[in-house]
């Protein structure tokens, strides 16, 4: 097998030989594909973050100023976007941009609908709502005792008439069973549950998981088997502490993005605070 075509580094590196040790590494020749896969992920990111809002890359002339690349490294960058059906070529037009993940922030407890309420609407096809004995990972998490019951609810997102997740819910029954008569169809379950309650949730721990879809879901979601899946956990309290929600969730890749602004608080060495947004 031929090796992958090779470009010379960026301008200036220093390619004398092996760094001596504590030095920055050596810059060594980087195949095209590296380039481009580079090239590929910062243009998915950008897109991501709504930069390009006319919908619309820059030329070719233009990213290879901006990446310093060959025209070659460009085309096969875009290529990779065009496979995963993020951007296309339209002749006369050029490349455009016709799926934009939307992004979900982490910082704040919201539902699925109040995050993207301005890009759309989201409407739930509700596949189950019923009083069941919960596996036990479930029961031990929403603190039900042995024989108790919880109240399921699955849902298939869509925003927009296009699926977005397929989420699995479990709710305590106290909280759950009152729900069952509500709008599951046209409501967050969060808003729901404040409503029922007559206050507000607390908080959630919430794991995020990458995966390759299962045949079953990639076919409720509209995507190939084996596509990648964001996999949420969420577990969701009052404000008292009790756990009341337990929800897995299943969401398309390609759709959403999660964002979140952390601040390193403490020196690990010296535990010295330190001011966000400042560099030693």
């Amino acid at each position: 097998m031929n090796a992958s075509p090779t470009e010379p580094a960026p301008p200036g590196t220093d390619k004398s030989g092996p760094s001596a040790p504590g030095s920055a590494p050596e810059n060594r020749r980087r195949t095209r594909a590296d380039r481009a896969r580079q090239v590929a992920e910062v243009l998915r990111q950008q897109i991501a973050s709504g930069a390009f809002a006319a919908g619309l890359l820059p030329n070719e002339r233009v990213l290879i100023a901006d990446f310093a690349v060959s025209r070659n490294t460009v085309r096969e960058a875009l290529g990779v976007l065009r496979g995963e059906g993020v951007i296309e070529r339209r002749q006369g037009v050029g490349t455009v941009i016709v799926r934009r993940p939307y992004e979900h922030t982490l910082e704040r407890l919201t539902g699925l609908a109040e995050t993207l309420r301005t890009h759309g609407e989201v409407v739930n096809q509700v596949r189950v709502a019923d009083v069941v004995r919960p596996p036990g990972e479930v029961a031990r998490k929403l603190h039900v005792p042995d024989g108790g019951r919880v109240v399921y609810i699955e849902r298939l997102r869509l925003l927009d008439g296009v699926p977005l997740s397929l989420d699995l819910t479990y709710l305590a029954a106290d909280i759950g069973e009152p729900l069952l008569a509500a709008d599951l169809a046209g409501r967050d379950l969060f808003g729901l549950i404040e409503q029922s309650t007559g206050g507000r949730l607390g908080s959630a721990s919430v794991t995020v998981h990458a995966v390759s879809g299962d045949p079953h879901t990639c076919e409720l979601l509209g995507i190939p088997a084996g596509s990648a899946l964001f996999t949420v956990e969420r577990l969701t309290r009052l404000p008292d502490g009790r756990p009341v929600d337990l929800e897995y969730l299943r969401i398309r890749g390609d759709r959403l993005a999660f964002r979140a602004e952390l601040v390193r608080a403490a020196d690990p060495e010296n535990g010295a605070v330190r001011q966000a947004g400042t560099e030693r």
